[in-house]
Order: C-alpha cells, then sequence, then structure tokens
C-alpha cells in the first residue's frame, strides 16, 4: 500500500541529494514508422472478389497501392477513340487494340492503359491478361493525369520492359513517345508536335500524323 504521508526532514534531504547526484530523468521518446502494406495483384483480385472493390471503381493497382484514376473529359474520351479506331484500320490481323483493359506489369502493379497493341493470341487474352511480353505499345492519353502519367506510369511501364510508350499530351497539344526501357525510365523520350507523323517501332510502315490523333 502507498503512503500519502508527508515526507519527513530526513526524507526530504535524502530526496533532494538523489536529486543532485542523478540530476533529472529524461525518457528519450521512441519514434514508431508506420508500415506501408502493398497489395499483390492476388489481393486485388480477392478484394473484387469480395465486395471490397466494386466493379464500377475506376481504380488501378499501382506498385502495390490502389490508386483511383482520373475521370475521363470528353475530350480524352474522343481521343482514345480516335486512336482505337485509326490504329484497328491500321494493323487489322496483326496486333489486338486493348482499349482500357488491363495489362499485367508485376506482382504489384496492374494497370489500365487507355490503348494497348497486343500481339496476336487465338484466346483474345481471355485466359489471362497480357504481361509485358505481350505488349508492343501503351497508349496514354493525358490531361489532368499529365504529371501523374509521365511521373509514375511511364516508369512504370519501362521498369516493366514494355518497348514503347506514347503519351498523348493533350495540354500541350503533342505526342511523346518513349522507348527504350530500363529500371529508371526510358532511355529515348522524343516529342511530336502538330504537322508530325508517328509510328509504333512495332510497325513502322504504320505512319500516323499528330492532328490526327489529338481532338
Amino acid at each position: 500500500m502507498w503512503s500519502t504521508a508527508p515526507l519527513g526532514p530526513g526524507e526530504r534531504a535524502a530526496t533532494a541529494k538523489a536529486d543532485l547526484l542523478l540530476g533529472p530523468v529524461s525518457i528519450p521518446a521512441v519514434s514508431v514508422q508506420p508500415v506501408r502494406h502493398r497489395f499483390s495483384v492476388d489481393d486485388y483480385y480477392r478484394m473484387a472478389e469480395t465486395g471490397v472493390l466494386n466493379i464500377g471503381d475506376h481504380v488501378e493497382l499501382i506498385d502495390g497501392e490502389i490508386l483511383e484514376m482520373s475521370p475521363i473529359g470528353s475530350r480524352h474520351a474522343g481521343c482514345v477513340n480516335r486512336m482505337a479506331a485509326m490504329l484497328s484500320a491500321a494493323v487489322e490481323r496483326r496486333a489486338i487494340v486493348s482499349v482500357q483493359n488491363p495489362v499485367r506489369l508485376s506482382e504489384l502493379s496492374e494497370a489500365q492503359p487507355d490503348v494497348a497493341l497486343l500481339r496476336p493470341r487465338d484466346d483474345w487474352y481471355s485466359a489471362g491478361h497480357p504481361g509485358p511480353a505481350d505488349t508492343l505499345l501503351v497508349v496514354e492519353v493525358a490531361e489532368t493525369s499529365l504529371a501523374f502519367d509521365r511521373d509514375v506510369k511511364r516508369p512504370l511501364y519501362a521498369a516493366a520492359g514494355l518497348e514503347e510508350m506514347w503519351l498523348v499530351n493533350l495540354l500541350d497539344g503533342c505526342v511523346e513517345v518513349a522507348s527504350g526501357p530500363e529500371a529508371g525510365g526510358y532511355r529515348r523520350i522524343d516529342t511530336f508536335a502538330a504537322g508530325a507523323a508517328v509510328a509504333p517501332n512495332a510497325f513502322p510502315d504504320l505512319s500516323i500524323q499528330v492532328d490526327e490523333i489529338l481532338p
């Protein structure tokens, strides 16, 4: 049992002496860092199966994080439709034109590029989403998402080994063509403005006018 009786003269003197000898006692602050959990592609699909994610959710799995995608404006949508129609007519049966469908980049990332050119496959990828080896070209159309597509998605595509990425920059009216993937990004980025023509590396015969891509 604790005593609440006041200290006597001798006890007070002993306590004061101890304070002088030991000095004030400080308890060091403990720094606790939050643990960041990254989701795998399997986790991502389990969340969809159990209703944590809804079918209508406009999200992507980027480096283990589930990110809400920017709303698609009419200029963005029109540009995607135009690109898909032009590429479909140009490649015919030499490639599959996939529009806003998943491409599995790694165990922690599954992006949904606006347009992708895929290697032909008999099942049209119904047995599984395409990966980097299946993907000849990815196209991202950027307006409000320009910084994210440049600084996050383009390096992610490069790290996954995707050979070529086009960034249709609606703000500046140009197409940025990235090629030569490395771990830190693409070795080469060329910018094509109105009046120029671009062609996928996989199909150099397909010359597309930038004026026909931009809205």
